[in-house]
C-alpha cells in the first residue's frame, strides 16, 4: 500500500514558518496567514507566497535554527518504522519545506520513502522572499495520483493522513481517509479522525494495514 502523510500539524506538531517566523520576527502575522489558510479562508498557494515574503532576507543560519526545532510528534517515528517494516511505501506530501522535512527524520533516525515538499530559494546566504515547489500551485491529490500510479498501486490501496485545507485533495481520493485532529473544514471529508499517533497505530493495526 502507499501511506501518504501532511508534516505539519499531522507527523510533527510544529509549523515550519511560524517557527521561521519567529526567527525574524513576523510569527504572529504568519500565524494568521498560516491559520486562513488552513480553515479554507485563502488559497494555499495565496498564503504561502505571502509567508515567504515576508521571510525576506532572513539569514542562512536563522533558516537552519528553525529547521532544527521541527521536531516529529512523539509515536511518529514508531508509526513510520512499522509501515517501512510492513512493505507500505511511505510518503510526506507536504506545502511545507524539504530541509525542514530532512531535518527532523534525521533527529529520530528514521527515513520515508518518497517527499514531494516544497523550497525557500536563497541569494547571497539569504531567502529571497519566494517559494518554489510542486504543492504551491499543484494539489496533493495530483501528487497522491503521480505517487500511486509510479509506485503501481491503485488508488483505494492509498492511505492519505492530514489535518488542514491543502490536505482535502488527497484525503478526498484517497482510499482511507484519516483526519489527524483536523480542522473543522476537513473534518467531514474524514473516513475516520485520531487524536494521537497510538490512535493512528491502533486504527492501521484494526484496518489490516499494520
Amino acid at each position: 500500500m502507499l501511506i501518504a502523510f501532511d508534516f505539519d500539524g499531522t507527523l510533527s506538531d510544529s509549523e515550519m514558518t511560524v517557527l521561521l517566523g519567529e526567527e525574524a520576527g513576523v510569527a504572529e502575522e504568519i500565524d494568521d496567514i498560516t491559520e486562513r489558510a488552513m480553515n479554507d479562508e485563502i488559497s494555499y498557494a495565496e498564503s504561502l507566497y505571502a509567508r515567504a515574503e515576508l521571510l525576506d532576507g532572513l539569514p542562512e543560519a536563522d533558516v537552519e535554527a528553525a529547521f532544527e526545532r521541527v521536531q516529529l510528534r512523539p509515536g511518529a517515528a514508531d508509526v513510520i518504522a512499522a509501515l517501512k517494516a510492513a512493505g507500505h511505501h511511505v510518503a510526506i506530501l507536504t506545502g511545507g519545506f524539504d530541509r525542514g522535512v530532512a531535518t527532523a527524520l534525521e533527529a529520530e533516525g528514521v527515513s520515508v520513502d518518497t517527499i514531494v515538499a516544497n523550497r525557500l530559494p536563497m541569494r547571497n546566504g539569504k531567502l529571497t522572499g519566494e517559494a518554489s515547489g510542486p504543492l504551491i500551485e499543484g494539489t496533493k491529490d495530483e501528487a497522491l495520483e503521480d505517487l500511486a500510479s509510479e509506485v503501481g498501486v491503485e488508488l483505494d490501496e492509498t492511505v492519505a493522513i492530514g489535518d488542514g485545507a491543502n490536505d482535502l485533495p488527497m484525503l478526498e481520493v484517497a482510499g482511507l481517509a484519516v483526519g489527524y485532529v483536523p480542522k473543522p473544514a476537513v473534518e467531514p471529508h474524514c473516513d475516520v479522525v485520531v487524536a494521537s499517533m497510538t490512535e493512528l497505530q491502533e486504527l492501521l493495526e484494526a484496518k489490516g494495514v499494520l
